[in-house]
């Protein structure tokens, strides 16, 4: 006999308010996690806490200040509606869906208590990762063991590890550029933005920046556009030492130095739009590329609660399903 089956859709997490207080308690067990930063232990600690901590979550909660919703981050406000969204494209299979952030609320616990009370017995947990990396997937993973651990019976579960070079969700992010450039027109250069990880991960088996540039090679190919039409880049880089290269900001420097004209950056390992993509790319890295010379810049949003992204997940969790 069939179990009924959940889906537990899982993203990195925020801050419930925009706020020094609230962005403190979120960076501290992100920051904590040592998926995350694994810097020797007590080193890291003096630095967390001794001085990111202490400077940091002042100037982080004024970022958020500016692009907050009415409902919560964007990252929250954008979850929720993907959550809704793919609950209604999946409502004639009886498969609900809840929302779960590795870091903050809702939490894992939560959430698996909201699907148990539903009478689910398998979960399909679905990272909205494209790219499956240490620092994030993995922390993902090891947040749902922790919350399963309190479970008097654990339920049976999928793990959906990344999609990076699904067909769907190429085609997806491809339409998704497209329609930008019909509405806004079309610039010179696209940029692909990746979120940036440690060299040194890449060196001991993440396999996150070659999903990274296989997810760039397929979207450039479903575009139609030649190699000098495009790049792929890492963004959001700190500490010393070297981090995945190019740097988002850095091949922004040099264009703008060549005076190149419109660019258009798109970021596809964010599957909702968040602080890294309307402040940083938005609004920071427009900056950087319009002050070193270059003429003009277009961020194009991430695919959200797009219904074709939403029609991709729903046939991903139907891939995955464990009882057809």
């Amino acid at each position: 006999m069939s179990k009924k089956v959940g889906v537990l859709l899982i993203n990195l997490g925020t801050p419930e308010q925009p706020t020094p207080q609230s962005v403190r308690q979120f960076l501290a067990e992100f920051l904590s996690d040592r998926r995350v930063v694994d810097i020797p232990k007590l080193l890291w600690m003096v630095i967390l806490h001794g001085v990111i901590l202490r400077i940091r979550p002042k100037k982080v909660a004024k970022l958020y200040q500016s692009i907050w919703f009415d409902d919560g981050s964007p990252l929250m406000h954008y979850s929720r509606k993907q959550q809704r969204a793919l609950q209604q494209a999946l409502a004639g299979q009886d498969i609900p869906v809840e929302l779960a952030m590795t870091y903050g609320n809702p939490s894992m616990v939560d959430a698996g208590k909201s699907l148990a009370k539903q009478g689910v017995e398998h979960i399909i947990a679905l990272p909205l990762y494209p790219q499956n990396s240490r620092t994030s997937t993995a922390a993902a993973f090891d947040s749902l063991a922790r919350g399963l651990a309190k479970c008097p019976h654990v339920p049976g579960l999928t793990w959906i590890s990344d999609y990076h070079d699904h067909p769907e969700y190429i085609a997806a992010l491809a339409a998704s550029v497209e329609e930008y450039w019909k509405a806004f027109g079309r610039g010179d250069h696209l940029l692909m933005s990746f979120h940036g990880i440690p060299e040194r991960l890449e060196r001991i088996g993440d396999p996150y920046p070659k999903q990274c540039r296989t997810t760039a090679k397929l979207l450039a190919e479903k575009l139609g556009l030649s190699s000098d039409q495009w790049q792929e880049a890492f963004q959001s880089r700190f500490g010393r030492e070297e981090w995945v290269k190019p740097y988002t900001d850095a091949t922004l420097v040099a264009w703008g130095q060549k005076g190149m004209g419109r660019v258009d950056v798109v970021a596809p390992s964010f599957s909702v739009d968040c602080l890294e993509t309307l402040e940083e790319i938005q609004i920071q890295n427009k900056e950087i590329y319009l002050e070193a010379g270059g003429k003009d810049y277009h961020y194009i949003p991430a695919l959200n609660a797009d219904p074709r992204h939403i029609e991709f997940l729903a046939r991903l969790v139907n891939e995955y399903l464990p009882f057809k």
